[in-house]
C-alpha cells in the first residue's frame, strides 16, 4: 500500500498546502474539543450558589473555546474539500493523459468499460478515501489518545473502563473487515460488466432499436445490476454490525462509569472524584468511544478505495506497448511504403496470424486500392503503416526507415486515416475540420471540402460551415459525415493518406469526383484505399486483393481482370450481376 501511496500522491501537487493545512486545523479542534469538558468540570464544582460570577466566567471560556473549535473544525473541513476535489481533478488528468498514450492493445487489454469505472467510481472512492484521511483519520487517533489522557489524568481506576472495551471493538472491527474485503474486490468487477453493458446499448442503441431487441438488452443490464446489488447487499448486511456493536459498547462503558462514578463520589464525599470530573469522564468516554466508531467507519473506506487505488495504479504505472525511441526520427522523407516479410498477431502466444507474410513495396505517391471479403485483414494492414500496433515479425518502412524508429506523434502527423467507422465531435464543423490543422485558415478549410465534395452541401446549411454538429455526428447523413472525415484528413498534407472504406456511403459519381480530385491535387501523396467496390480502385496504380491475412493478388485492373480469378469474379459480380455489399 505503501507503493500506491507514492503513485497516488503525485497527483496532489498544487493541492499539498490544502492537504497539510486540514490537519493542523482538525489537530487545534481536537486538543480544544479534550479542553471543553475540563472547563466544563471546573464550572459544576464551582457552582456552591452562592454567587453566579463563576458560572459567567467559565461560560466566557467555554464560549471562546467553542467558538474557536467550531472555527476549526469549518477551516478543516474547507481544506479538506479542496484537498480531495483537487486531488481527485488531478488524478482523472493523469488517468486520461495516460490513457491517451495506449496503443490499441493496451486498451483491448484493460477494455472500455472498465477504463470508464476506473476513471469515474474508482477516483470518487479514492477522493473519499483521501478526504477522510487528511481530516478524520487524524482526528480520531489524536481524539483517543487525547481524551485517553485526560480521562487518566482524572481518574486511572474508571479510565480502565474505557481501556477494556477498546479491544472488544478491535477484534469486532477486525472481523468485519476479513469478511467485506473481499467482496469488494469483485464488485469493482460487476461494476466493469454494468457499463459495459450500457456502453454498448447506448453505442448500439438504432440497431437495438430496428431489431426491437430492447427487452433482451434490458435483460442483459438487469443481470449485470443484480449482481452489483447482490454484492453490496452482503456488504451492506455485514457492516450494519458495525454500528450496533459500537453503540452497545459505548452504552455499556457509560453505564459502568456513571455507576461505579457514583458510588465512589458517595463513598468518598466527593474527595476522590467529584460531580465535574465524573461529568467529564463521561465526555471522555463518549469521545473515546465515538472515536473508535469512526476509526471502524475509516477502515472500512480505505478498504473499499484500497481496491480501486490498485485498479488506478494499474493504469498510471501501465507500459504501453507503443512508444516513441530514444533519439526517435521526427520527419518522414517521402510515402513511400515497404511491408517486409510482415506477420502479425494481436496477441502475444496466440496460434494464428491474422497476417500472415506481407511482402509488398508502394512508391512514394502511388495510389494503391485494398479489397477483400470481411475478416481479410485489410484494416489491419494499414492500421501497421501509422504503428497503431507493432509487427510480430518482419518490418514496416515508411519513407525507407522502420516505423518503430520514428516519433509517433511526428509518424502519425504523416500519415492521415479516415477510418470506417468516421467519428465528428461536439463543435461547428470548422472546429472539427481543424482536427487536422488546428491553425487552417478559412481558405484552407474550403479548398479540402472542395477536394472532398463537402462544400456543396456544408453551403446549403443556414450557418455554413460554423453549423454546429452534435456528438457524434448524429445530425448529419453518413455520406456527409465520411466526406468531412476526408477533408479532415486532407488539412493535415499529409505524405500517406489511408481511405478505410470510408465512401461506402457516397454515391459512385461523388466518389469518382472525391479521387479524380486526390489525382491532380495531391499526386505526391502515397494514397491506399480500402474499398468494396471495384469501381472505387480500378484506377489505381496497384490492387491488392487479400484473403485470410494474405495478399493472394496484386497488379493493375487490367492484370487482374487477366488472371480470371476473384477480382475478375467480384468485378463481373458487381457489373453485371448483385453488387456484392
Amino acid at each position: 500500500m505503501i507503493h500506491y501511496f507514492k503513485v497516488l500522491g503525485r497527483s496532489i501537487r498544487e493541492y499539498q498546502k490544502a492537504s497539510i493545512l486540514t490537519p493542523l486545523f482538525v489537530s487545534c479542534e481536537v486538543v480544544l474539543e479534550c479542553i471543553i469538558p475540563l472547563l466544563m468540570a471546573r464550572m459544576i464544582d464551582q457552582m456552591s450558589g452562592e454567587s453566579l460570577m463563576p458560572i459567567f466566567q467559565n461560560g466566557i471560556i467555554l464560549l471562546i473555546a467553542a467558538m474557536l473549535s467550531l472555527f476549526c473544525g469549518a477551516m478543516s473541513g474547507r481544506f479538506a474539500a479542496t484537498a480531495g476535489c483537487g486531488f481527485a481533478k488531478n488524478l482523472r488528468k493523469d488517468l486520461f493523459y495516460k490513457i491517451q498514450e495506449f496503443s490499441f492493445a493496451d486498451i483491448d487489454l484493460f477494455s472500455t468499460s472498465s477504463l470508464v469505472t476506473r476513471m469515474t467510481t474508482d477516483v470518487s472512492n479514492v477522493q473519499n478515501a483521501y478526504q477522510m484521511l487528511i481530516r478524520i483519520a487524524i482526528r480520531t487517533p489524536l481524539m483517543l489518545i487525547f481524551s485517553m489522557f485526560m480521562s487518566f489524568s482524572i481518574s486511572v481506576r474508571m479510565s480502565l473502563i474505557f481501556l477494556a472495551i477498546i479491544p472488544v471493538l478491535g477484534v469486532a472491527l477486525f472481523g468485519i473487515a476479513i469478511k467485506v474485503f473481499p467482496v469488494f474486490k469483485r464488485i469493482f468487477k460487476r461494476y466493469d460488466a454494468l457499463n459495459n453493458s450500457v456502453q454498448e446499448n447506448v453505442a448500439g442503441i438504432r440497431v437495438v432499436k430496428s431489431f426491437v431487441r430492447e427487452p433482451y438488452e434490458q435483460k442483459k443490464f438487469e443481470n449485470a445490476s443484480e449482481e452489483v446489488r447482490t454484492d453490496f447487499t452482503s456488504v451492506e448486511r455485514i457492516l450494519a454490525l458495525n454500528s450496533p456493536i459500537m453503540m452497545a459498547c459505548i452504552y455499556t462503558a457509560m453505564l459502568l462509569v456513571s455507576f461505579l462514578g457514583a458510588r465512589v463520589i458517595v463513598r468518598s464525599g466527593a474527595t476522590e472524584l467529584t460531580t465535574g470530573q465524573l461529568s467529564s469522564l463521561i465526555n471522555y468516554g463518549t469521545q473515546i468511544l465515538s472515536s473508535m466508531m469512526m476509526l471502524s467507519m475509516v477502515f472500512v473506506m480505505l478498504m473499499m478505495a484500497s481496491e480501486c487505488a490498485v485498479r488506478i495504479v494499474e493504469v498510471l504505472e501501465h507500459e504501453s506497448s507503443l512508444v516513441s525511441p530514444d533519439n526517435a526520427r521526427t520527419s518522414v522523407p517521402d510515402g513511400r511504403i515497404d511491408f517486409e516479410h510482415v506477420s502479425f498477431r494481436y496477441k502475444e502466444g496466440s496460434e494464428q496470424n491474422a497476417l500472415s507474410d506481407i511482402d509488398l513495396h508502394i512508391a512514394s505517391g502511388q495510389t494503391v486500392g485494398i479489397i477483400g471479403g470481411t475478416g481479410s485483414s485489410k484494416t489491419t494492414l494499414i492500421q501497421l503503416i501509422s504503428r497503431l500496433y507493432d509487427v510480430s515479425e518482419g518490418a514496416v518502412r515508411v519513407g525507407g526507415i522502420d516505423v518503430r524508429d520514428y516519433d509517433l506523434e511526428a509518424l502519425r502527423n504523416e500519415v492521415a486515416v479516415v477510418l470506417q467507422k468516421n467519428v465528428l465531435f461536439s463543435g461547428t464543423i470548422k472546429e472539427n475540420l481543424r482536427w487536422g490543422k488546428k491553425d487552417a485558415t478559412d481558405e484552407e478549410i474550403r479548398h479540402v471540402c472542395r477536394l472532398a465534395q463537402a462544400d456543396e452541401f456544408i453551403s446549403q446549411f443556414p450557418d455554413g460551415y460554423d453549423t454546429r454538429i452534435e456528438q457524434g455526428g448524429t445530425n448529419v447523413s453518413g455520406g456527409q459525415k465520411q466526406r468531412l472525415c476526408i477533408a479532415r484528413a486532407l488539412l493535415k498534407h499529409p505524405k500517406v493518406l489511408i481511405l478505410d472504406d470510408s465512401t461506402s456511403a457516397v454515391d459512385t459519381r461523388t466518389d469518382a469526383l472525391i479521387r479524380r480530385a486526390f489525382a491532380e491535387e495531391i499526386p505526391d501523396t502515397t494514397k491506399l484505399i480500402i474499398a468494396q467496390r471495384v469501381a472505387s480502385v480500378e484506377n489505381a496504380d496497384l490492387i491488392l486483393v487479400m484473403d485470410g491475412g494474405r495478399i493472394i493478388e496484386r497488379g493493375t485492373h487490367a492484370e487482374l481482370m487477366a488472371l480470371h480469378g476473384i477480382y475478375s469474379e467480384i468485378y463481373e459480380m458487381q457489373t453485371h450481376g448483385t453488387e456484392v455489399a
